[in-house]
């Protein structure tokens, strides 16, 4: 069965107090607005007040806070009705352990050890702990010492209690000790797990995580009884007709993506399925996967960059160096973060990889001790062949350049982390050497460990520390993009896109997510200070002359996402509830970056300067006063490429994703911020009013509102789900005369896209002048503003004329 696919999609965030049924009352203004499919987050039973989803406890229903089976089915009825497909993500890497009690597979584990027949579903080293789970709760002041009872454990009935967490005491292991004072440590030690201070998850941990989430346990669904068991539920959606596609989370988490892909393909009946899937630049998607394609973070990467000047790239790099101090070297950045990853959070997951070895690769090395070049920021070398190994195993985690590979498929990628940590590490080569064989065996458990780790040490490295270290220009600083890359032509952009239409048609295309560090709109405001460096600069030296920060470097990331999140009109007081977005913004920011402070270990002076920078734009009126000024001069261009981004996400190859109330201005920055509630009652009215009468609105400055985003939104999404048969290829246009490098054009087989790109320097020029764009003759119709053109013998339009009420056009032929 051929697999049905959507022209586009529309995320919904379900929550208890979003669940779905409120979902099903928004479905008709959805259809309104154009949209083709419904795209939910997960649905699955979760851990109590989850709010994303992603910490599923249950297999076998949907989450009654989020409206349990009848609220999906409710759900699939209307979208019926309407006409509209529905997506689901899931989580098959892990589930939420947080709460033992409500996770019944993880609480019989605890039970029963080994013995209990979910152990197998549970990515366990049992030998490493003894025979027991090791389960990393323990506050420092309850480690007990020297043999020591553990504080604050007590014995409630069949249970042991730790504060308010819940443990279950194994079957007879307690019947001999009787029930007045029972020793709750003694009990402790005879259950089948072991509770440990938290900061041993970092390297004694014994059954693999979400990255560094003690609270996520990885599920092996690579066992066929495990995938059964834990895909019955979501099997049903499909033989109930109720769900038409999946999007897989983190699939580079899995022990075999592609096994599990076909597996999914056999229980769906071949349906569509995106992957989440982060692609470094030039690398490209196994193209024998069951799959449609990614998420679209790829096409984020680079619609950011074509909209970005490159002029800017030498003041911003100067900026940079200015304030920090030295140049920033993003490529040994990164390299020196991921080696501090696999070092100390994700230690525990190093060491596996080395546990799983054949015992063979420790004992012929008969190594001499070597001295790393920074003894005490990495592991130890001087005690065993077993420590050194550690030590080659993170640095080729270190060096990998991508975030995994798929054994066979993805060798290069193995081999160019192996060359590289030869070349950084000449003191590990013969280790290097004798770890290659066995790291390059598809079929090797050491191997297929490292696979499921390398992805973890990237993300953990670069989107959650990386990222918040470098302040150039920090709209490029986004999940599934390199920083080092500052922008791409408009010929580099037509060519990806061409081979996108013809290689993946149907992955999706993205500007905002529930994980992106900065929404769509703060990125494109962000993108203009390339085109503005100069002004840019003169206001960051004002802030920090008015508000001194102790790194420079980190004020100007900061300054960036207050300017991205500021509201356009500058008359009035700020939303009231920026303030408080704002601190918690920048508490992750300098946390995550983690040179100064951190999550385990706060540094309350540095933090009290970081957030009185943030008081100050509130509180101060000089300070305000700096940064309102440089809104007026930033926003008109940041609303044009907001525009420009959107429409060519609607238009461009793939299946868009609108994140929910995207369709007006989005504004969030990183998450929890990203998944605040959407008012859905203001995007109706507004869409009424811009379909009033039939005739689109003609909305032309920032500060209206979102109107005019919501009118490009609508159009597009209207046209592309009605009229399919105008997007079914790709051919880049070009403008031509003095302006032609703001143009940014494509024709799609009918539907032609024409953006406005470095708006603020069209502006300096003095607009368009007499810049034409070459189209097909006929009588053409701009959906946007309603206006038609004519395309006579000369075969062009010019684009003053084309885009005088708006910088975007979207033109079809009236006949």
């Amino acid at each position: 069965m051929g697999a049905q696919v959507p022209a586009s999609t529309y995320r919904l965030q379900i929550s208890e107090d979003f669940d779905l049924f409120e979902a099903t009352r928004r479905l008709p203004y959805l259809y309104d607005l154009g949209v083709d499919w419904v795209y939910l987050s997960p649905l699955l039973a979760a851990a109590p007040g989850s709010n994303h989803g992603y910490d599923v406890i249950a297999f076998d229903h949907v989450d009654h806070a989020r409206g349990g089976a009848e609220g999906l089915a409710a759900l699939s009825q209307e979208a019926r009705r309407l006409g509209l497909g529905v997506l689901v993500d899931i989580v098959p890497n892990h589930v939420g352990v947080a709460t033992p009690m409500e996770n019944a597979w993880w609480w019989d584990v605890l039970r029963r050890g080994q013995a209990s027949p979910h152990a197998r579903a549970f990515d366990i080293d049992w030998d490493f702990g003894g025979g027991r789970l090791r389960v990393p709760v323990l506050g420092d002041d309850d480690v007990p010492v020297d043999g020591g009872p553990i504080g604050h454990l007590e014995v409630v009935g069949d249970e042991l209690r730790y504060h308010d967490q819940r443990f279950p005491i194994a079957f007879g292991t307690a019947d001999d000790l009787g029930r007045d004072g029972v020793d709750a440590t003694t009990v402790h030690d005879r259950q089948h797990y072991e509770l440990v201070g938290w900061r041993r998850a970092d390297d004694e941990l014994n059954y693999r995580r979400f990255f560094a989430v003690n609270t996520l346990a990885g599920v092996r669904v690579e066992e066929a009884d495990i995938f059964a068991a834990t895909h019955a539920e979501i099997g049903r959606w499909f033989t109930e007709g109720l769900v038409d596609g999946l999007r897989v989370d983190h699939p580079d988490g899995l022990r075999d993506p592609r096994g599990y892909l076909e597996d999914l393909a056999r229980l769906t009946g071949n349906a569509y399925v995106l992957v989440e899937k982060i692609l470094e630049p030039g690398e490209e998607l196994e193209p024998s996967w069951a799959t449609a394609g990614t998420t679209g973070y790829d096409v984020l990467a680079l619609l950011d960059r074509v909209l970005t000047d490159p002029a800017g790239q030498g003041p911003l790099d100067a900026l940079e160096t200015r304030l920090r101090g030295a140049p920033l070297d993003w490529e040994q950045l990164v390299l020196e973060r991921k080696r501090d990853v696999a070092d100390h959070a994700l230690r525990s997951e190093t060491n596996r990889i080395v546990r799983e070895l054949p015992p063979s690769v420790v004992e012929d090395l008969a190594l001499q001790p070597s001295v790393p070049e920074e003894p005490a920021a990495r592991l130890s070398t001087t005690e065993s062949g077993a420590e050194t190994l550690q030590d080659a195993v993170a640095e080729l985690l270190a060096c990998f350049p991508v975030y995994r590979s798929y054994l066979p498929e993805g060798r290069a990628h193995l081999d160019e982390a192996f060359d590289r940590a030869r070349r950084h590490r000449p003191d590990l080569v013969p280790v290097i050497d004798r770890l290659a064989p066995v790291l390059g065996d598809p079929e090797a458990p050491a191997a297929l460990r490292f696979q499921q780790t390398s992805g973890m040490v990237m993300a953990k490295g670069v989107e959650d520390c990386s990222f918040y270290r470098s302040s150039r220009l920090t709209s490029l600083n986004e999940v599934g993009a390199d920083p080092g890359v500052f922008s791409v032509t408009p010929e580099e952009f037509h060519e990806a896109m061409s081979t996108r239409q013809r290689e993946w048609p149907h992955a999706m295309t993205t500007l905002s997510t529930h994980d992106t560090k900065r929404s769509e709109d703060v990125r494109a405001r962000i993108t203009v200070l390339a085109e503005l460096p100069g002004i840019w600069e003169e206001a960051l030296d004002s802030l920090l002359s008015l508000v001194p920060l102790p790194d420079a470097g980190f004020g100007a990331l900061l300054w960036q996402a207050i300017l991205g999140a500021w509201p356009a009109s500058v008359d009035g007081a700020p939303p009231c509830d920026l303030r408080d977005r704002l601190h918690g913004y920048a508490e992750k920011a300098m946390r995550e970056a983690g040179d100064h402070t951190l999550w385990t270990d706060p540094d309350t002076a540095y933090e009290d300067a970081v957030h009185a920078a943030v008081d100050a734009v509130f509180d101060d009126p000089e300070t305000q006063q700096v940064l309102t000024s440089l809104v007026e001069q930033v926003a008109a261009a940041g609303w044009s490429n907001a525009l420009a981004a959107k429409l060519v996400a609607i238009t461009a190859p793939g299946v868009v994703d609108v994140y929910q109330g995207s369709e007006l201005w989005e504004q969030s920055l990183v998450d929890p911020d990203n998944r605040r509630p959407v008012d859905c009652d203001l995007r109706s009215r507004i869409l009424e009013e811009v379909r009033k009468d039939g005739v689109p609105a003609r909305p032309t400055t920032p500060d209206d509102g979102g109107a005019a985003k919501l009118l490009v939104t609508h159009a597009g999404l209207r046209l592309r789900r009605d009229r399919p048969e105008l997007f079914e290829g790709y051919t880049a246009l070009e403008g031509q005369g003095e302006a032609a490098d703001h143009v940014l054009a494509f024709d799609r087989g009918g539907a032609i896209t024409v953006v406005t790109r470095l708006p603020a320097g069209l502006a300096q020029r003095g607009g368009w002048g007499e810049t034409t764009i070459e189209l097909p003759p006929g009588r053409w119709h701009n959906v946007l503003d309603g206006a038609g053109v004519d395309i006579g013998s000369s075969g062009t339009v010019k684009l003053g004329e084309l885009m005088a009420h708006l910088p975007v056009a979207l033109l079809v032929k009236e006949d």
